[in-house]
């Protein structure tokens, strides 16, 4: 009896491993036909359709003329997401690459090339604006200047500071107060007022987030530098 329940018992484990075997083989059947199917699906070729989208350097809705940059921007949203600026399709500035702060941020473009020169962000709810008007004297001619702000842009923003921006082709930054909205392009030597510019107050009856208005977000084509 106990020799015949042994065999029942090695019965038993040797079809439920056989069982285990065959279900695994089936899985792995399965799996690898999936990724053979979605393998020469990826390769392919892909045939035109008239409802497919065009995609342009930073997302924008149309493309720029050859002697352009093509650039998207967003103000920081509340005190919670940062502002964000994209360049030619390369992402210069925004939270994921860590080098935006509460306050101005700034990034400063070679307007013949369209290297970044550097960027910087000035607190200006707790730091100090002298850094941000020595900033902003070392910009040379001929450099294309973004902002953006982030949660308070303006509780330490003083004339010069504001002035130095306005020869910049700021024709908002006078405007600018505690919490409010603003992106900017400029530059160095413009003789125009920019047309890159967005401003939007805080206002508590008006506000999308508690105590700060919405995101802007800008899009559009700088004309390179031909000098």
């Amino acid at each position: 009896m106990m020799r015949t329940g042994g065999i029942l018992k090695l019965t038993a484990l040797v079809s439920v491993f056989v069982l285990a075997l065959f279900l695994a083989f089936e899985l792995l059947d399965i799996n690898l036909n999936f990724k053979l199917a979605n393998m020469f699906e990826r390769s392919a070729p892909v045939e035109d359709s008239p409802t497919r989208q065009t995609r342009y350097k930073c997302g924008l809705s149309k493309p720029c003329p050859e002697d352009h940059f093509s650039f998207k921007m967003a103000s920081g949203a509340a005190s919670v997401v940062g502002p964000k600026i994209c360049l030619e399709d390369n992402i210069v500035m925004s939270g994921v690459k860590n080098n935006v702060g509460r306050g101005i941020n700034i990034a400063l473009v070679n307007g013949k090339t369209g290297e970044v020169i550097k960027t910087e962000f000035f607190d200006m709810w707790a730091g100090d604006v002298n850094t941000l008007i020595q900033f902003l004297k070392t910009i040379e001619d001929g450099t294309v200047v973004m902002m953006a702000t982030f949660d308070d842009s303006a509780t330490k923003l003083n004339d010069e500071a504001k002035k130095l921006i306005e020869d910049l082709g700021s024709s908002q930054i006078n405007s600018l107060g505690f919490r409010d909205n603003w992106i900017f392009v400029g530059g160095r030597g413009i003789k125009t007022k920019s047309p890159f510019e967005q401003y939007i107050k805080n206002n508590a009856e008006s506000n999308k987030y508690e105590g700060w208005p919405e995101v802007l977000e800008m899009e559009g084509c700088i004309p390179r530098r031909q000098d």
